[in-house]
């Protein structure tokens, strides 16, 4: 544990709309994959925690779901979950896309970031994809909305610029001794991450044939000499997705398998038996107790607003 008076330590939130690179970005700067990824909007679902021990400062990332309008129960617990860590950390970063178009989806972020004193830096991602004259311009266009304390054009992707991003980080952080331990990446219970790791998967490879609903929960982890045997249910809202899941002699279902479990032994360092099964569970996002069940507590959130 690092004793030095001048050692920072705070908490940081990666909030913006859905699918703009925060996950993306929160595992490049930890350097271990936590937040699953997806070219599909919404993709987390809680909020997770993520921990940086650098010499000088240890930063604590929350990587909020996406701020975006609310269809069910579930879509207004993100919402919730994203807008109210806003006051609770010491410093926001807002990451959006390349563009000088601000939407209503910005718009709506811009008016909460307003009502926060915390200090907020402008990240804007995926610069990699544009011309390198074209980013002055949409730093200029975003600089006109709010008064940010710093801007910083990054590619979570490519890892272009985050040294920058994080020393710009480590100047708004308080002094103070770290949180956590400086072995520690994650306050996620590893039960979660699998479940996610394998909700990835399932996500990447159905595309647009499955809507967003599909949760994934484990039935049982346990380890006997050098194998992890995992149960897992995914869980689906129709009887028609089951079938699209499971495929022609149960050919999906196995590359959603085949798909997760390196990652999982990366995550594990261990071999893995990963058996998959699925579920029909209609309307599990409008349900409170199945919610809770797949490790998502909207009550806890209502109660906290």
């Amino acid at each position: 544990m690092n004793e030095n008076s001048a050692f920072k330590s705070g908490f940081v939130t990666l909030i913006g709309r859905p699918n703009v690179g925060k996950s993306t970005l929160m595992n490049h700067l930890i350097g271990q994959k936590i937040a699953i990824t997806s070219n599909k909007p919404q993709t987390t679902r809680n909020r997770i925690q993520t921990v940086l021990t650098l010499d000088d400062a240890q930063i604590v990332f929350l990587d909020t779901p996406g701020i975006h309008k609310a269809k069910n129960k579930l879509g207004d617990y993100m919402v919730n979950v994203a807008e109210r860590t806003l006051n609770e950390v010491d410093v926001i970063l807002w990451l959006v896309e390349p563009t000088t178009y601000i939407g209503a989806g910005e718009r709506h972020i811009i008016e909460q970031l307003k009502k926060t004193k915390t200090p907020v830096i402008l990240v804007i991602n995926k610069t990699d994809t544009v011309k390198r004259e074209e980013v002055l311009t949409f730093i200029d266009t975003y600089r006109k909305e709010l008064d940010f304390h710093e801007i910083v054009p990054v590619s979570a992707l490519k890892g272009d610029n985050t040294d920058v991003l994080v020393d710009c980080i480590v100047k708004y952080l308080p002094y103070g001794q770290p949180f956590y331990d400086e072995d520690t990446i994650t306050d996620q219970p590893m039960r979660q991450i699998v479940a996610e790791l394998i909700r990835e998967k399932a996500l990447r490879l159905l595309q647009e044939e499955i809507p967003h609903g599909v949760a994934v929960s484990i039935e049982s982890m346990k380890e006997k000499g050098r194998i992890c045997h995992i149960d897992a249910t995914i869980v689906c809202e129709r009887d028609s997705h089951k079938g699209i899941i499971i495929g022609k002699g149960g050919q999906m279902l196995k590359k959603i398998g085949s798909q997760a479990r390196p990652d999982i032994e990366d995550l594990l360092e261990m071999q893995v038996n990963l058996q998959l099964w699925v579920k029909v569970k209609k309307d599990w996002r409008d349900s409170d107790f199945l919610l809770k069940n797949f490790g998502y507590n909207p009550q806890d959130i209502m109660n906290q607003k």
